[in-house]
């Protein structure tokens, strides 16, 4: 099951509803330092020494309670009540370096800015550069609102308990928040009320894609059409299809233009290349219809942005479009098939005619904004916390992926991993899902590749894109 994005307010009354059933905080709070600790020996090894920073709060108790649980491992629990006194300390603390820092100073409950000493030790903290494990909120971070209350901890992995704190979505937070991890089972009763955005969770694919059908054949799977390359940026043309290809479909065509296709053809061997060259007839067996990576060349045909505009407005089949075609795609309503738009930030900002930090300030407003703007349709707002969803409906948050993805490609790879997914009728039979799944996937598989190597590239992730379970 997502896990909830809620409020401090709410988390209260979930707590209020969960007492109410007999559950103690005792046993909360021991199974959410059960939590924590599995997460500090993941980030840890054998024979470390872990540092556990409790404060006097429940916060400080799920870090109590940690230090108990943590195994094969030395955790030196420091009671934190008075910061003077640990910053009087803080040299031989640090000597040697611990492998790791659990921040259980404060939680969620936190809305006020700290005294000096506070603020002085959470500095120091953070001067360290030893990884950070913050419990359930960065110490000093406003959980409702995503702002620093003056300082707050730089968490590499927050882990936080029992459903994700709606501020921890806000650009404002993530340099505090760092990795997003949930502890969704800490003995708190089901989640009693209902919310308009989840993160996913990897288990929401459990046996998804299902499994082929043994005597299913290329018809049974699809034909991705995909318009993509030019002069320059051919590369991008060449990622696309071979992130479709890692999806499967039946059957892949790339339509590029005619100064790109050579060097597109040369690298590609399974995926049919052709010559652009209006009219654009698609095959009668295509099923999906992927637009947009490497169209960027100054001397582009007007007939291809012309065939783009005719295709979203009017084609009954699924559409994708990403990267410099989403200039060319008409407001209003389309045909009423599937239509599935990938923007980043900054041309999403373009889209609606605002300014990226605009934009960025309310996310889930400005994903609503451009599905409603082109047609109902499904929007991917890319970056960091990849946003999904329509203009009514649930929306749904990404945490897998990390900084690494932030190269050339590594978008036209994801846009052609949509069309081939896309382009199977099972899986047009679940949009909102396929949608959600390739964008976990593909940060699942950065995060894969970066656990064995730091320096990966695009090349390789498209090697790994689609093995992810």
């Amino acid at each position: 099951m997502p896990f909830p994005v809620i409020s401090v307010a709410q988390m209260r009354e979930w707590e209020k509803v969960t007492w109410a059933s007999g559950q103690t905080e005792q046993a909360v709070m021991r199974r959410a330092g059960d939590a924590v600790a599995r997460t500090a020996e993941r980030m840890t090894k054998v024979g470390d020494r872990i540092l556990v920073l409790a404060g006097k709060g429940h916060n400080g108790e799920d870090a109590r309670f940690a230090a108990a649980s943590i195994k094969e491992r030395t955790a030196q629990l420091v009671p934190v009540f008075d910061p003077d006194l640990v910053i009087r300390e803080f040299s031989p603390l640090l000597s040697p370096a611990p492998a790791l820092i659990i921040d259980g100073l404060f939680g969620i409950g936190l809305n006020r800015p700290l005294a000096r000493p506070w603020t002085h030790l959470i500095e120091k903290l953070n001067e360290t550069k030893v990884p950070l494990l913050a419990v359930d909120v960065p110490s000093g971070l406003n959980a409702d609102t995503g702002e620093p209350l003056e300082v707050a901890i730089r968490a590499t992995i927050t882990l936080t308990l029992g459903a994700v704190k709606q501020g921890f979505l806000k650009p404002s937070a993530w340099p505090f928040v760092g990795k997003l991890e949930v502890a969704p089972d800490i003995g708190l009763v089901p989640y009693p009320f209902e919310t308009e955005i989840s993160l996913i969770d990897a288990a929401d694919f459990d046996g998804f894609p299902p499994p082929r059908p043994v005597a299913g054949h290329k018809g049974t799977f699809g034909h991705l059409a995909i318009i993509a390359g030019s002069v320059g940026y051919h590369g991008a043309a060449v990622l696309a299809a071979r992130g479709a290809q890692r999806a499967q479909p039946g059957l892949i065509t790339l339509y590029t233009t005619e100064g790109a296709y050579v060097p597109v053809a040369r690298q590609l061997q399974s995926v049919m290349v052709k010559p652009w060259q209006p009219p654009l007839r698609l095959p009668e067996s295509c099923t999906a219809l992927m637009i947009g990576p490497g169209l960027a060349a100054e001397d582009l045909a007007p007939t291809m942005r012309d065939a783009a505009h005719d295709l979203w407005k009017n084609s009954e089949l699924a559409v994708i479009v990403d990267a410099s075609a989403l200039a060319w795609l008409p407001e209003g309503p389309s045909k009423s098939a599937m239509r599935v738009i990938t923007p980043h930030p900054g041309e999403a900002a373009r889209m609606l005619g605002v300014n990226t930090s605009e934009l960025q300030a309310d996310r889930p407003a400005a994903l609503r904004q451009l599905s409603r703007r082109f047609g109902d349709c499904y929007v991917a707002l890319k970056g960091h916390q990849t946003l999904m969803g329509r203009s009514t409906g649930d929306l749904f948050v990404n945490s897998s992926g990390n900084p690494h993805l932030a190269q050339g490609g590594s978008g036209d790879l994801l846009a052609g991993y949509l069309g081939g997914l896309f382009a199977q009728p099972e899986l047009q039979k679940e949009p909102a899902r396929t949608l959600r799944y390739a964008v976990w996937q593909h940060g699942a598989a950065a995060d894969s590749l970066l656990a064995r190597k730091p320096n990966w590239t695009v090349e390789e992730l498209a090697d790994v894109l689609g093995s992810v379970r």
